[in-house]
């Protein structure tokens, strides 16, 4: 029994702000978001108030502000080294409905010069074909550590590494998922961080009218991105469908309207075979919906780093059919 009243939590203040009802509960201001960040990657935070704040975020919906204030948290504790890097590729979805074309996309813009940073949370959801279960069959450089991520950019143009390894208070929150039964905003947040300050930022968010918020964080941090709807979540364009580009570029948006590639929808695979994709990159296989997610896929990263449309698409057929060519080209 208490008979002194007992202090509040410092982190009280964040749950209340996000769960005092319908008419007292607000978003947090950027400000809040990185103090609220800051104590949760500091481990200064109860379990209970960590699953109400991450829950609470989840119902209201995330906001630009907080997402910019959250990254801005991560940034000044990470400990990364200067790592020259064209393409921020997050990678935390997983794939159900199509093969991971985008891995052969980026293994052959890495072939062709580009430097690549990859990165991804593991596999979380059941029924999921995930980047990090096929790094070793498409010989995609799995690094544990930041000399080993500069090691394999400067050697191969590829590198992907686990959230777990350098921010692993977010690799706890995304773990969550399977305890808490929804996703959680931080699944959403990874794909702002780029913590090696890439030339440009890829995004994909499948969730309708969640594009938009994420270029504005993108805008709010200084960030060039691009930020797409991505067949399953993942950072690779759907040839059947119109693919919408949300662009930011030293402060300014911009948008573009890809139409569908194919006349007529592919029929998806009744189950997903990853061999597939090693003979694909090989030459020994043909498929035609990937030969066109690859392409499309490769020219919205080319666009990221400033080149048109039509070029972009020109280039990636090229740099496709060149593969082999490079002597940094993999498997």
């Amino acid at each position: 029994m208490n008979l002194i009243t007992p202090a509040e939590h410092p982190f009280a203040q964040f749950v209340r702000i996000l769960g005092k009802g319908k008419r007292g509960a607000r978003g947090l201001t950027r400000e809040e978001a990185r103090e609220a960040m800051g104590l949760l990657l500091d481990g200064k935070v109860e379990d209970t108030q960590l699953g109400a704040f991450l829950m609470l975020l989840r119902h209201k919906e995330e906001s630009a502000e907080e997402l910019a204030g959250f990254t801005e948290a991560i940034r000044s504790r990470l400990a990364a080294p200067g790592i020259r890097v064209d393409l921020d590729w997050p990678s935390y979805a997983g794939k159900k409905r199509h093969l991971p074309w985008y891995l052969l996309a980026a293994k052959a813009l890495a072939a062709s010069g580009v430097r690549i940073f990859m990165h991804g949370g593991g596999a979380h959801t059941t029924g999921r074909l995930y980047s990090e279960q096929l790094l070793t069959a498409l010989d995609i450089p799995c690094c544990r550590d930041w000399r080993s991520v500069a090691t394999a950019i400067d050697r191969h143009g590829l590198a992907y590494s686990y959230l777990g390894d350098w921010m692993p208070a977010l690799q706890r929150m995304i773990d969550l998922r399977n305890t808490l039964g929804l996703r959680s905003p931080i699944h959403s947040l990874a794909r702002v961080i780029n913590p090696l300050g890439a030339s440009c930022g890829l995004q994909s968010i499948f969730h309708p009218g969640y594009q938009a918020v994420h270029r504005e964080a993108s805008r709010l941090l200084g960030d060039p991105a691009i930020v797409i709807k991505g067949e399953g979540g993942e950072i690779e364009v759907n040839p059947d469908v119109a693919c919408h580009l949300y662009g930011t570029r030293d402060g300014e948006d911009w948008d573009e309207e890809w139409p569908a590639l194919s006349a007529q929808r592919h029929v998806k695979p009744e189950q997903l075979d990853p061999t597939v994709l090693s003979a694909f990159w090989r030459g020994e296989r043909e498929d035609a919906y990937g030969q066109l997610a690859v392409v499309a896929t490769m020219a919205v990263a080319l666009r990221g780093l400033g080149i048109p449309r039509e070029q972009a698409f020109e280039q990636a057929r090229q740099r496709w059919d060149a593969r082999f060519q490079s002597s940094q080209s993999m498997g």
